[in-house]
């Protein structure tokens, strides 16, 4: 077996190097053969410590792994396969990595090569290359594929070499395919980019301008962004060739031949960078590639790239900015137009204080308008009379010409000098003919050319970017309405028309990146790869784009609601092919793409979104390219992470803030929230007062209770913003202290995200960025790669495909957090613009690395953390607080674990009963159900199962309380209340649950109103019941919070810890209902199906709050001994129990073998009931058990302790016997005791003669203890059964010193029987001299005797009387043992 830490490397090249030096940092030892001796990477190799060998051999030999440099099959035979070949000396279980880029069959022929010739099965491929995204720029990267088994033992060794591991199971070459598809979009972005360009030029338009522009917009992709700089300058291409991409290209097409699939746009793009290096080598050039392919694009275009990019530049932001400040004051302006974008465009401008008059030919549209606070018009002219601005936002150049100049036309009836906004999407040609036919009315009327992008949320939020054209005075004119609609405002020269050839230089990329992202996808669908890997892939590579990571989740996602309609790109992707008839400018990979969306339409796609694009590939080819997340092994993938940042930041964040500490507010939407942390306050009220109070105690953090998961979205935005003003007020009268505020919200996604982030800032102002981090270790939530999961057992679910993301009121469908953001926000905060903080750079870059990260996000960022344990956590937080301390100002959106992170909690084993000291307490404790997620279904059935027979439960029929009448809902709450009452006081764990049937409504308000109606029945029954239970358990968020403020009243409580991982352990404040009892808050979503059986199996009343072993060895710790009292009926057994739990005492209740034959099972039952209820420690003891018959019954009655009586028996078959039933009964966990010598008297007409009487020998007993294996003996010192003599009792205490200074070594106790009868001044010199036990039977039984002799009038009073007799000998005889006030 081949050496774990040790790695062997055949071929050595750059990439090499960095695998090998990041595994040497990672503690493996390396060794290296290179048939290239002398490159200067294997010089460097040895320097960092690895091992150069001089042969392939020696590079192998004892490796557990091998990673082999493979550029063609046949150069490697010999080194491989030959005699003295690197497999040689390789163990026959390491594991092989081929680092390749062979072509995916050639891979397979050497794995299949590997297997047959030599046994090797262990193979995966290695596809090494470098992130180009923000997070992992220049980072190494590795696509792995292969067998399970194999890519398990290669996943520790692949994952310290790399920053990004992707792996696929299966057949090897999955890299390769990757690869493959990763050109097909290189190279189409590549010509793309070039005919974008080309038709801006064309149109004049600098192309400096273009790609300042569109490097910002849907149009932008990595190829274009890293190359178009470059080209403008007659700078080479960095790092690439197009020779190169043009063999790969061909290679891509070969495989997609071979496959049958069309490839339609790289098939375009080929040929047209065939044309570019043909045309360059049939000139003999001796230029670059680059410059020819140029060249060859301003032959064939006619136009000249170069002689553009020389030209004069100008700054379009900074001419906005000059010409919104000479504006003029706009006071009346129509809109016409008012769809999902001029809806937004428009209230947004009432917003801004403008007065805008409304038309759109859709009615309903109109009184939306009109209530949102618009006045609206029944026709375009009605709206354009004594207007100083006209915006047309209308779908295409026919909707404008018809509203401006058809019937009651807007254009008559515009006022002298008005200005009109054209916004729509429509051609250059058409904006230039609308200038000229507005100059021709007469009316010194004027068009500004501005068509919009950025979405329908960017529209109602007035954050659109806006290009905008026309004359300097049309442009003052409207300057102030342009302003308010946009966050980036260009202003393009060259006249009405120039503004929209931006826009469609930009559409063109879009349609383009469109059908590309479908062409990629469907041909990796095609390919057999994993169609969300090889998203997430491209998304780091240099394939991607903006298009291609908004797009492609809609692809992967199945998901085609229109966001932009597939038609708008067939009308834009027209505009284009008309364009370049009119201009007579090829542009091929356009009007390809253009044609591929005309086949969507026709085949009636065209109103859903323009993802769709990719049906015409999947309709055409059978493949499928939605690609839901994979349900993954938490194993594999956790072996797959680096490892954990290897110092433990706990120390670092105590010390940094304990003298620059910024107290943590965390608003919990509910109260679960507090799951991983103690010795932390809760308030479940805000008033300012509260809030002063608080922050006086200069707390490192505190909670209030908010509950606004409960609440609708406008209510729960009022409540934060009322809370965050009284935070503000507070924080203010203390000193202006600073605080970081929390909202801690649900780990599963559920809450009002992003109302309730944007009602904070409201308030607090700007944050540099909002932290968004739902890990839970407790609750098995997890985010790793962007992605949250859930973990169910050993499985890792994305949280998108749970019933978590289906909530009736909370429901999602992304399981990638920037998806999810993008998704909450509606489109406001766009999934791209999201930033990360992976674990890679958590566990290799430390704290420093995060704070850097957080410093450098843009103001405003929204930014998510990854993490899969809590170091993970740790890391961050530390490297949050040095931001903090460093001025940054964060809102975090998080789940429990940031919060203990951010303070420095050190965890705590949970919280029990005992810890608390609540076993004594008599009632019931109260559970209350009312989360309906299917975990906690799951859950009570489970707790019902195991806790029946102790468990009462009531059910309460949502149906009756959210549905029917108020008369039924109050007779069930009144009924429920009164039984749970009667349950309690009876000290039984009641379980109040809502029937199990979901009922929702036909909204998601709907649904939150019949929640509230069914929280507010189980708050009203809980506020009814009057006796004060030993605990409460609530289950679920809203249910848990709403008891906790609505039924308890509580105020205030602290967190002590928790009762369960996850679960949240409170004591309620003294002004609450029932101050100091435990409220145990448990999530809906928390713990496995037996968790909460075993949280209330903890906290039910224990059956016996002692042991008799644990009473006697408290006896022995105090120094006083525990009262045995014999039985026989019912008033016998209250009168012990009364009488312990009035003197605080421990007792036993003794049963002889005379009251078993007369009182029976029931009798016992009778014992065993009384000791579970009583409020003090009782035990059952079987007392004298002279029979193997009655003793073996006896350990299965439920007796505490049994004495074993073999004194009638020779020593030898008593030790014999006693031994026998010791085993039994201490299988059962019971005390043992027995006799040794024999009592003279008389118990229950048993009757031993004093000459059979013996007194015990102390070395019998010695060797009786050794070979009985006893806990308790029984001696004989004199002391008798029954009554003693009238000279009275003559114990033997030398003899009873004796005996205990033998059971002090040997552990046992000493039991003295006989007690009735013996002074005080005996007893206690018994008690010195170590007898822990007193059975007394005659006084007590004397008191019932004589109390029949007045009977009373009626039996009860009879029964009445002899309880208060016995009662009163057995408190007598407490005193007397010194067990009075000890329970």
């Amino acid at each position: 077996m081949g050496s774990r830490s040790m790695v062997g490397f055949l071929g050595f090249d750059e990439l090499s190097l960095e695998l090998a030096t990041s595994l040497l940092r990672s503690g493996y030892s390396v060794r290296a053969f290179d048939p290239h001796k002398f490159r200067t990477c294997v010089a460097e190799f040895s320097n960092l410590g690895g091992v150069t060998c001089t042969n392939p051999l020696e590079a192998g030999k004892g490796a557990a792994a091998l990673v082999l440099l493979v550029s063609q099959l046949d150069q490697m035979d010999d080194i491989i396969f030959g005699p003295q070949g690197i497999l040689k000396g390789l163990s026959n279980d390491a594991v092989i990595i081929l680092q390749t880029m062979l072509l995916p069959t050639d891979i397979q022929k050497l794995e299949n090569r590997l297997a047959e010739e030599c046994g090797r099965n262990l193979v995966v491929d290695a596809y090494v290359s470098r992130g180009m995204s923000e997070a992992l720029d220049g980072k190494v990267m590795i696509t792995s594929s292969g067998r399970p088994d194999a890519i398990a033992r290669a996943q520790p060794l692949l994952s310290a070499m790399c920053d990004k591991l992707y792996t696929f199971e299966g057949e090897v070459g999955a890299g390769s395919k990757i690869k493959m598809v990763n050109h097909l979009l290189e190279g189409i972005h590549l010509v793309a980019a070039i005919e974008a360009i080309s038709l801006g030029v064309h149109a004049r338009i600098h192309p400096s301008t273009l790609y300042d522009i569109i490097s910002n917009a849907a149009g932008n992709s990595w190829i274009f962004k890293k190359y178009i700089p470059h080209w403008l300058k007659g700078a080479k291409m960095m790092d690439h060739t197009i020779n190169l991409l043009v063999d790969n290209l061909g290679t891509v097409l070969s495989m997609a031949s071979s496959l049958v699939f069309p490839l339609p746009l790289l098939a375009v793009s080929y040929q047209q960078l065939i044309l570019g290096t043909y045309s360059g080598s049939s000139h003999g050039s001796g230029g670059n590639e680059d410059d020819l392919l140029f060249k060859v694009w301003e032959n064939v275009l006619g136009v000249k790239l170069h002689d553009a990019a020389n030209g004069k530049t100008y700054n379009p932001e900074e001419i906005a900015s000059q010409m919104v400040a000479r504006s003029k004051s706009v006071n009346r302006v129509a809109f016409i137009g008012l769809g999902a974008m001029g809806f937004g465009m428009a209230t947004h401008l009432l917003k801004s204080k403008f007065t805008v008059l409304g038309y759109d030919v859709y009615t309903p549209t109109l009184s939306r308008f009109a209530n949102a606070g618009g006045l609206v018009g029944n026709s375009p002219a009605e709206v354009s009379k004594d207007v100083d601005v006209l915006v047309v936002m209308v779908t295409n150049a026919a909707q404008a010409e018809d509203i401006l100049f058809g019937d009651s036309g807007a254009v008559p009836a515009l006022p002298a000098g008005a200005c009109v906004i054209l916004s729509s999407t429509v051609s250059p040609t058409f904006v230039s003919q609308l200038e000229q036919r507005l100059q021709d009315q007469g009316k010194d009327l004027k068009l500004v050319d501005a068509p919009v992008s950025g979405g329908v949320m960017r529209a109602s939020f007035g954050t659109l970017t806006i290009m905008a054209a026309g004359t300097d005075e049309a442009l003052v004119h409207c300057g102030s309405v342009l302003s308010a609609l946009s966050e980036k405002l260009y202003i393009i020269e060259g006249g009405c028309g120039a503004a929209s050839c931006v826009k469609m230089v930009n559409q063109l990329l879009a349609g383009v990146h469109i059908a590309a992202t479908a062409e990629a996808l469907s041909f990796g669908a095609r390919l057999g790869l994993n169609t969300r890997s090889l998203f997430n892939f491209i998304t780091n590579s240099e394939g991607t784009s903006w298009i291609f990571e908004n797009r492609g989740p809609h692809m992967l996602d199945n998901d085609y609601r229109p966001c932009s309609a597939l038609n708008i790109f067939v009308k834009d992707l027209g505009i284009i092919s008309n364009e370049c008839s009119s201009r007579k400018l090829p542009l091929h990979i356009a009007v390809t793409a253009h044609q591929l969306f005309l086949a969507g339409s026709a085949a009636g796609w065209g109103l859903l979104d323009d993802a769709a694009v990719v049906k015409v590939y999947e309709s055409l080819t059978g493949v499928k390219v939605e690609g839901k997340l994979p349900i993954l092994s938490k194993e594999s993938v956790m072996q797959t992470l680096p490892l954990e940042w290897p110092v433990d930041p706990i120390d670092d964040i105590l010390r940094l803030t304990q003298n620059n500490l910024k107290p943590l507010v965390v608003l919990d939407d509910d109260p679960t929230g507090t799951q991983t942390v103690h010795d932390i306050e809760v308030l479940t009220q805000w008033s300012t007062e509260s809030l002063i109070k608080q922050f006086m105690k200069k707390p490192k953090c505190f909670f209030i209770l908010t509950n606004s998961r409960a609440l609708g979205a406008e209510k729960a935005a009022a409540l934060i913003k009322e809370i965050c003003t009284n935070l503000s007020t507070a924080a203010k009268s203390v000193g202006d202290i600073d605080y970081t505020v929390v909202l801690r919200g649900d780990s599963t996604l559920r809450g009002h995200f992003p109302e309730a982030t944007d009602a904070a800032v409201s308030v607090l102002g700007e944050m540099d960025a909002w932290i968004i981090c739902p890990f839970f270790l407790d609750g098995g939530r997890y985010t790793i790669g962007d992605v949250h999961y859930v973990a169910e057992s050993d499985r890792l679910y994305p949280v998108g495909e749970t019933e978590f993301a289906k909530d009736h009121a909370f429901g999602y469908k992304s399981s990638n957090l920037r998806e999810w953001v993008e998704e909450k926000t509606k489109g406001r905060i766009l999934a791209s613009h999201v930033a990360s903080i992976s674990i890679e750079l958590l566990r290799k870059g430390g704290p420093d690395a995060v704070c850097d990260r957080l410093c450098c996000l843009e103001k405003g960022s929204t930014c998510i953390v990854n993490a899969a344990s809590e170091r993970d956590m740790g890391v961050f937080a530390a490297g949050m607080i040095q931001a903090e301390l460093k001025g940054k100002r964060f809102l975090c959106r998080t789940a429990a674990n940031f919060v203990s992170a951010r303070i420095g909690i050190i965890p705590r084993a949970p919280v029990s009963p005992i810890d608390l000291g609540i076993n004594k307490e008599k009632t019931g404790g109260l559970i209350v159900v009312g989360s309906y997620v299917p975990k906690t279904t799951k859950q009570v059935e489970e707790l019902k199962l195991q806790r029946g027979q102790h468990l009462k439960c009531i059910e309460i029929s949502v149906e009756k309380v959210a549905m029917k009448s108020s008369e039924e809902r109050e007779e069930e709450i009144r009924q429920s209340a009164e039984i749970a009452d009667i349950f309690l006081k009876g000290r039984m764990d009641t379980l109040i649950m809502t029937s199990r049937m979901l009922i929702t409504g036909k909204t998601p308000s709907e649904s939150l109103e019949i929640n509230f109606k069914v929280s507010s029945a189980l708050v009203e029954i809980v506020r009814r019941i009057t006796t004060k239970p030993r605990y409460i358990l609530a289950k679920g968020g809203i249910t848990s919070s709403d008891l906790a403020t609505k039924a308890l009243e509580a105020k205030c409580a602290k967190v002590v810890g928790q009762a369960l991982a996850g679960v949240p352990l409170w004591l309620l404040g003294a002004e609450s209902r029932h101050p100091g009892v435990p409220y145990i808050v448990f999530p809906g979503n928390v713990g496995d199906h037996k968790a909460l059986a075993e949280v209330v199996k903890c906290w039910a009343r224990p059956s016996r709050l002692l042991s008799t072993k644990d009473l006697l060895l408290n006896a022995k710790k105090g120094g006083y001994a525990v009262g045995a009292f014999n039985v026989y009926n019912l008033e016998g057994v209250e009168a012990v129990v009364k009488a312990a739990e009035e003197q605080h005492s421990p007792a036993i209740l003794q049963i002889h073998p005379g009251a078993l034959n007369q009182g029976g099972l029931p009798l016992v039952a009778c014992c065993v009931s009384a000791a579970d209820q009583a409020s003090v420690p009782v035990t059952v003891h079987f007392d004298h058990g002279t029979s193997k018959q009655n003793l073996i019954e006896a350990i299965e009655l439920g007796f505490d302790s049994v004495m074993v009586d073999g004194s009638h028996l020779s020593l030898e078959e008593n030790i014999s016997y006693t031994k026998y039933i010791s085993k039994l009964a201490h299988s059962k966990n019971m005390l043992v005791e027995a006799e040794l010598g024999r009592l003279s008297g008389t118990e229950d007409d048993l009757t031993v003669e004093e000459y059979e009487a013996r007194l015990t020998d102390v070395n019998q007993a010695r060797d009786f203890i050794d070979e009985t294996g006893i806990d308790a003996l029984a001696v004989c010192i004199g002391n008798v059964h029954g009554k003693y003599p009238a000279s009275g009792p003559n114990l033997k205490l030398n003899l009873l010193k004796d005996l205990d200074a033998l059971a002090s070594e040997k552990g046992v106790f000493l039991v003295l029987h006989g007690a009735s009868g013996l002074p005080k001044e005996l007893i206690k010199n018994c008690i010195d001299l170590g007898v822990r036990k007193f059975n007394v039977n005659t006084e007590v039984r004397k008191a019932y005797m004589d109390s029949l002799a007045n009977p009373g009038k009626d039996l009860v009073h009879l029964m009445a009387s002899a309880k208060e007799a016995m009662k009163a000998v057995i408190a007598e005889k407490m005193h007397l043992f010194g067990s009075a006030g000890k329970a």
